[in-house]
C-alpha cells in the first residue's frame, strides 16, 4: 500500500506546480502582447482604461479578500486602486504612461500577492532608462550615496533634499506612488533607492538640484543633476546596491568556528537544489562542529521567496526536525486554509490536477483534485470558500507517542529523549528588505529558537493570501495576479513583518561588513 504524502510534500508540489503553470501563463501573455501594441496615444489610453477595469473585475470576482471577514478594508483598497488607476489612465499617451497607470492600480490594492503586471517588451516600447551619475541606498533613516562617477557626490554622503523638498517627500511622490507599500519599512530599504532612476514615468517630475551632507565636520553642499543614459556601470551599481554580493547556495567557513550558510533563493534551479541537499547533509555530518561553533550565519540576501521546504529542511538539520515540527505546530495553532471557490479559481485547481496527473505525480494530483472537488461543491452550494480539512501534524510525526504528545501540548519547546543534542550557539539571520513569502516563512521557523538574532534590514510583509495564479488580459498587454487561498488565524498577521535586532546601515552590504557586525555583536556578548 502506498503511504499518503505528508502535508509539507504536497504543499511543496502544489507551490512548484502552480508556479510552473503561472509562468507558462505569463509567457503566453507576453507572446500575445507582441502583435497587439496600441498604435498611438489614444489607443494606449483606451488600453489602460480597459485593462484597469478588467483587472478590477477579475480581482473582485476571484480574490479571497473580497469575502474575507478578517480584512474588511480589502474591497475599499480595491476600489481605491481602480479609481486611482483610472485617474492616471485618462492621461495616458504612451507605453510608459500605460505602465505607470498599472503600477498605481497595484499600489492602491496594497497586497503583494495581487495586482497586475505588464507584459510589454520594454526594449521596444519603453524609453531608455536614465540616471544622474550616482546610485543611492536607503539605510533606515536616510538616503545615502552608494557609488558615483568622478565629480559626483561623495560615497556615503546623505541626500538631504531636492528642489526644496525633503528627500523622504520626494521618494513618497516619485517612488511609492507607483511602487511598493510605503508603510512597510522593508520596502524603503528596497525601493527608495529608485528615486534616482528615470524609467520614463510621465506622471512624475524628476529632481534637478539636490543637497547633500558628507557627515560631521562638513558643510552641506548642492549638486545640479545631469540625467544621462544608463550604462553598464550604473546597472552594475544598482544591482550591487540591492543586497550586496551574491553567494552561491551552500556552506562556507570564513574562519574556524564560524559557519556561513548562503540561501539566496528558495526557488532553486537544479544546481541549487543539489546544493541544498548537500548543505543539509553537511550539517548532519559536521554535527559536532556545529555544536562547538562560535556562531552560524544564515544569509538570506537576494532571496525572493519560493518554496518554504528549503528553509524548513535546513532548520530540521540544524535544530532537529522533530523540535522544529513541534514548535511550528504550536506556533501555527488554529491556522486554517480557506480556498476561494470562484468559478475561475475552481477551474484552475482542476487544470492543475490534470497537469500533475499527466506528469506522473499521481498522489499529489489526487490531493489537488480533492481540493478542487471541495471547491466545486462549495461553488455549487453558493459558498464563498472551501475550508480545507486540517490534519494533526503532531500525530503524524513518527516519534510522537501519547506521552510525548501530552508534553508537546504543555511545553512545545521542551526537549524529548528522542531529540538530538540541542543546538544553542548564536544564529544570525541576514534579512534583506525584500524578504517576503517563503523568505518570511523561513523567519517564522528560525525565530522559534531563542538563539536566533536577525541582522540587516526590516523584512517586507505578506498578506494572508497565497497560492497565486495568473490570468492574461484580453489586450495581451498585462496579466492579473490572483491568489486562490487565504490563511485564517495565521499567527503572523496580514501585513506584519520582522524587524532586525541589529541594523546594518553601511551603504555597502558586503559579506565583509556583515562579518564585522557579527563579530562586534559576539564581542559585546563576551563570546
Amino acid at each position: 500500500m502506498t503511504a499518503s504524502p505528508s502535508f509539507s510534500t504536497l504543499l511543496r508540489a502544489l507551490i512548484l506546480a502552480g508556479l510552473a503553470l503561472s509562468l507558462a501563463g505569463q509567457a503566453g501573455a507576453v507572446e500575445a502582447a507582441k502583435p497587439s501594441l496600441p498604435k498611438d496615444g489614444a489607443a494606449w489610453q483606451r488600453a489602460a482604461i480597459q485593462d484597469i477595469n478588467a483587472a478590477y473585475r477579475i480581482t473582485l470576482d476571484n480574490h479571497p479578500g473580497t469575502h474575507d471577514a478578517a480584512n474588511p478594508g480589502f474591497q475599499k483598497n480595491l476600489e481605491q486602486a481602480r479609481r486611482q488607476g483610472l485617474a492616471l489612465a485618462a492621461k495616458v499617451g504612451n507605453s510608459a504612461g500605460y505602465v505607470a497607470a498599472m503600477q498605481r492600480f497595484n499600489v492602491g490594492i496594497h497586497d503583494g500577492h495581487a495586482g497586475v503586471f505588464t507584459t510589454l517588451d520594454e526594449k521596444s516600447v519603453a524609453p531608455p532608462e536614465r540616471w544622474p551619475g550616482f546610485v543611492s541606498v536607503w539605510r533606515g533613516d536616510a538616503l545615502y550615496v552608494y557609488a558615483a562617477q568622478p565629480g559626483g557626490p561623495a560615497v556615503g554622503a546623505r541626500v538631504l533634499s531636492c528642489d526644496g523638498s525633503a528627500i523622504k517627500d520626494l521618494i513618497t511622490r516619485n517612488v511609492f506612488a507607483f511602487s511598493g507599500r510605503i508603510d512597510e519599512a522593508g520596502h524603503w530599504w528596497v525601493r527608495a533607492r529608485r528615486v534616482f532612476v528615470d524609467e520614463g514615468n510621465p506622471f512624475i517630475r524628476l529632481p534637478k538640484r539636490c543637497r547633500f551632507d558628507s557627515g560631521p565636520g562638513s558643510k552641506p553642499f548642492a549638486r545640479t543633476l545631469v540625467w544621462q543614459a544608463a550604462n553598464e556601470q550604473s546597472r552594475q551599481w544598482i544591482k550591487e546596491s540591492y543586497n550586496g554580493d551574491a553567494l552561491a547556495v551552500g556552506l562556507t567557513q570564513p574562519r574556524p568556528g564560524l559557519f556561513w550558510v548562503a540561501m539566496p533563493s528558495f526557488d532553486p534551479d537544479e544546481a541549487q537544489r543539489a546544493a541544498y541537499l548537500t548543505l543539509n547533509k553537511q550539517v548532519g555530518e559536521q554535527r559536532q562542529g556545529f555544536l562547538d561553533a562560535e556562531a552560524v550565519v544564515i544569509d538570506l540576501r537576494h532571496n525572493q521567496g519560493g518554496s518554504s521546504t528549503w528553509s524548513r529542511d535546513f532548520a530540521g538539520a540544524l535544530w532537529g526536525a522533530e523540535r522544529v515540527d513541534r514548535r511550528m505546530t504550536a506556533y501555527q495553532g488554529d491556522l486554517a486554509i480557506w480556498w476561494r471557490a470562484s468559478k475561475d479559481n475552481t477551474a484552475y485547481l482542476g487544470e492543475l490536477a490534470e497537469r500533475l496527473s499527466k506528469e506522473g505525480q499521481v498522489e499529489t494530483a489526487a490531493w489537488v483534485k480533492t481540493i478542487g472537488t471541495g471547491m466545486q461543491a462549495a461553488l455549487a452550494r453558493g459558498d464563498k470558500f472551501f475550508i480545507e480539512a486540517s490534519e494533526s501534524e503532531v500525530a503524524s510525526q513518527p516519534a510522537s507517542s501519547a506521552a510525548s504528545a501530552a508534553q508537546i501540548a504543555s511545553d512545545p519547546a521542551a526537549d524529548l529523549p528522542s531529540d538530538p543534542p540541542a543546538f544553542t550557539k548564536p544564529v544570525y539571520v541576514i534579512v534583506p528588505g525584500q524578504c517576503a513569502s517563503a523568505c518570511l516563512d523561513a523567519l517564522d521557523v528560525f525565530t522559534r529558537f531563542p538563539n536566533t538574532r536577525l541582522i540587516g534590514a526590516p523584512s517586507s510583509a505578506d498578506s494572508t493570501y497565497m497560492e497565486v495564479r495568473t490570468q492574461a488580459l484580453a489586450s495581451g498587454l498585462a496579466t492579473v495576479i490572483i491568489p486562490n487561498k487565504v490563511y485564517v488565524k495565521r499567527p503572523r498577521a496580514n501585513g506584519q513583518g520582522y524587524l532586525p535586532a541589529i541594523y546594518l546601515k553601511e551603504p555597502v552590504w558586503s559579506t565583509a561588513n556583515f562579518l564585522k557586525a557579527v563579530d562586534a555583536d559576539l564581542a559585546a556578548q563576551g563570546r
